[in-house]
């Protein structure tokens, strides 16, 4: 980004159109109070699949992160601004429990579970050609560094024996 040259991250999370109803737009459940994820694999790789599936959900202002699992079981809690605790579960040989989001209110909630991939990667697509033609990337730079920010202190915090990672440690 230093040299004017564009830096963008995606996945097809975030454009699972089951997930889609609820970006930015939670209010049947009133005040929106904790959200789970679940996704297989590891934290470095697919940490960012989980996240990108509730960011466009909850939006930015993440306070912190702690990791209190292991390299192959990853328990993940994000404190958002908004008063939003995220727990995100990594889990290596969690194949048939992966791609589920829970949002859970004042008011009330839903579980949904992610599994038209085609539609996701074609909408991941078609926003990249859309970035390629325009130069506008399909997110802005801020939401992909503080997403990339929330896979790092995961990391961190789990070599750390599970501290807290204050976001706000990375600086501006």
């Amino acid at each position: 980004m230093a040299e004017g040259k564009p830096i963008i991250s995606s996945s097809g999370m975030r454009f699972a159109k089951e997930f889609a109803p609820y970006h930015g737009a939670t209010h049947e459940f009133g005040a929106l109070r904790t959200v789970f994820a679940t996704m297989a694999k590891k934290w470095e790789t697919y940490g960012i699949h989980a996240l990108e599936s509730i960011y466009p959900i909850v939006g930015p202002g993440f306070v912190s992160v702690r990791n209190t699992g292991t390299y192959e079981r990853n328990v993940v809690h994000l404190k958002h601004s908004r008063g939003i605790d995220v727990v995100i579960t990594t889990t290596a040989d969690q194949i048939g429990g992966s791609g589920f989001i829970t949002l859970a209110g004042t008011e009330g909630g839903v579980t949904l579970r992610s599994q038209d991939t085609y539609t996701a990667f074609k909408a991941q697509l078609e926003s990249y050609v859309g970035f390629l033609r325009t130069g506008t990337p399909p997110v802005p730079f801020a939401q992909t560094r503080e997403l990339m920010q929330l896979v790092i202190a995961g990391i961190e915090s789990r070599e750390a024996g599970g501290a807290e990672i204050l976001l706000s440690s990375f600086g501006a």
